[in-house]
């Protein structure tokens, strides 16, 4: 696993710190402030997906539970209180079994969204 659940973790492309207690409301005041969108949403996650990325950047504070990711280099986690950055063309996949309550935010607007909004992972050799 890399991160680690408590602390604070930087991989190529996302930064995990723990340590950020605040309500929903403050997460998404956050995320406004910084002209981004934000929303909440309850994350279960039944099947291994595909590794993928998204053309914009990104912000999870996880609220209750542990949101888990593949990357190429191995699994990500973050805990309750903890806030995960990820820049555009972060390469992941959420991970079955994953459950979590979460405050996301993007950079940009979901009806902006390029389609699909889940870019498939194209190895460059």
């Amino acid at each position: 696993m890399i991160g680690a659940v408590g602390g604070h973790y930087e991989g190529m492309g996302y930064t995990i710190s723990e340590g950020h207690v605040i309500t929903e409301a403050e997460a998404l005041a956050e995320i406004e402030a910084r002209g981004w969108h934000g929303f909440v949403r309850d994350v279960v996650v039944t099947e291994d997906e595909a590794l993928h990325w998204h053309d914009f950047d990104a912000v999870l504070y996880v609220m209750e539970g542990t949101a888990r990711a593949a990357t190429p280099d191995g699994m990500v986690e973050a805990g309750p209180g903890a806030r995960a950055e990820a820049t555009a063309g972060w390469v992941h996949g959420d991970i079955a079994g994953t459950t979590y309550r979460g405050v996301f935010g993007f950079s940009v607007h979901p009806s902006d969204m390029s389609q699909p909004v889940n870019k498939q992972r194209v190895d460059v050799l």
